[in-house]
């Protein structure tokens, strides 16, 4: 039981100070935000402006409506895309573990022939 108790063992003092990485998750709900208020935007002010003559105004919202919500979606996935990479150098700077160890079999002895000196094999 205590092997199992012992398998994540810390090194202490080993924790990295949080760099860039939390200065953007700070500000993703705010730039979210505004990221997601400009689609809107445009959609409610094709609604709101008078159309030009000969321009058939059903067809021009519905183009502008798939217009936003493709930029929204795309916008989104930004974000999001962001915030992982956030989350993943924040785990990565996170406290350092002792690692089992591996012994080498030619520590002390390094190995000779061709697959020590990086010559192809010739068989």
């Amino acid at each position: 039981m205590t092997k199992a108790m012992n398998l994540f063992t810390k090194l202490h003092g080993r924790r990295i100070p949080p760099g860039l990485e939390w200065q953007i998750l700070r500000k993703l709900p705010h730039i979210t935000l505004a990221g997601s208020l400009i689609p809107v935007a445009l959609a409610a002010l094709v609604r709101l402006l008078p159309p030009e003559q000969g321009v058939d105004m059903a067809k021009h919202i519905k183009t502008v409506d798939i217009f936003a919500i493709a930029t929204a979606v795309t916008f989104f996935t930004a974000v999001l895309t962001v915030a992982i990479g956030c989350v993943v150098v924040y785990v990565m700077k996170g406290p350092a573990y002792v690692a089992d160890a591996y012994p080498l079999q030619h520590s002390d002895h390094p190995a000779t022939g061709p697959a020590a000196s990086g010559e192809p094999d010739k068989g």
